[in-house]
C-alpha cells in the first residue's frame, strides 16, 4: 500500500478524532490527496455538471456543486488531522484558530505543520505512518 493510501485510510478512519497525533507524513500525504481530489472534482464540475445544469463549461455562474458537497463532507477530517498534527509538535489544537488571523495566522500554522515530531509528549507516543 502506498503512503498516500495509508494516510487517507488513517485520516478517514479517525474521521472526527481530535485526540492523539498525526505524523508529518500523514498530514502532508493527506493534503496532497485532497489537492488531487479537488482538482479532479473541479474538472468534473466544469466539464460535466455545468453543461448538465444549463451553463457553459466552466461558467462562473454554474457553481461547483460536487466540489462543495465533498468539501463539506471532508471538512471535519481535515480539521481533525490538522489538530492531531499540532499535537504531534506538542501544541494544542486550539492553535488552529490562527487561520482567522489574516496573512500571519496561516503562515504560522504552516511553520507548525512542517516542524518535526516532538517525540513522546503530553498527547501520547509518536505514531509513525
Amino acid at each position: 500500500m502506498s503512503p498516500i493510501e495509508k494516510a487517507v485510510r488513517r485520516v478517514l478512519s479517525k474521521y472526527a478524532t481530535f485526540e492523539g497525533r498525526a505524523p508529518r507524513a500523514e498530514f502532508w500525504w493527506w493534503t496532497l490527496a485532497m489537492f488531487i481530489l479537488f482538482a479532479i472534482l473541479r474538472l468534473i464540475d466544469g466539464i460535466l455538471l455545468a453543461p448538465f445544469l444549463g451553463f457553459g463549461a466552466f461558467s462562473d455562474n454554474a457553481g461547483q456543486p460536487l466540489s462543495s458537497l465533498v468539501s463539506l463532507a471532508l471538512l471535519l477530517p481535515c480539521i481533525a488531522v490538522a489538530a492531531r498534527r499540532l499535537h504531534d509538535t506538542d501544541r494544542n489544537g486550539w492553535w488552529l484558530l490562527l487561520v482567522f488571523v489574516p496573512l500571519i495566522g496561516p503562515l504560522v500554522l504552516l511553520y507548525f505543520y512542517v516542524q518535526p515530531s516532538d517525540g513522546a509528549n503530553r498527547f501520547g507516543p509518536p505514531n509513525p505512518l
